[in-house]
């Protein structure tokens, strides 16, 4: 049996409409559920955009180590998108940061 990877899931989330945004205005508003991607974050798909367009430009390389200064869902949504691809990833932020 053959399973989807992960990375076929980024940016590939569904659409839902605004029903009561639309009544009266002869329009359908539609929105993307980004939450829905792996790591739970619109900054999912721009994650791993970037570490593809490095990749396209031979910036990197499988099995190099990624930096990234970060205090959010960009560090989560790159940990993963790296090790998708096949890198190390490390992750530093600011000590006056809140721990969670």
């Amino acid at each position: 049996m053959d399973f989807p990877s992960i990375e076929s899931f980024v940016g590939n989330t569904p659409l839902a409409r605004l029903q009561r945004l639309s009544i009266g205005h002869h329009n359908r508003l539609l929105v993307k559920l980004e939450g829905n991607n792996p790591a739970g974050s619109v900054k999912d798909r721009p994650a791993m955009n970037m570490i593809r367009q490095a990749e396209a430009r031979g910036e990197i390389r499988p099995g190099d180590t990624l930096i990234e200064a970060t205090s959010g869902n960009t560090g989560i949504a790159l940990a993963m998108a790296a090790a998708i691809r096949g890198y190390r990833m490390l992750l530093v932020m600011p000590a006056n940061m809140s721990v969670e």
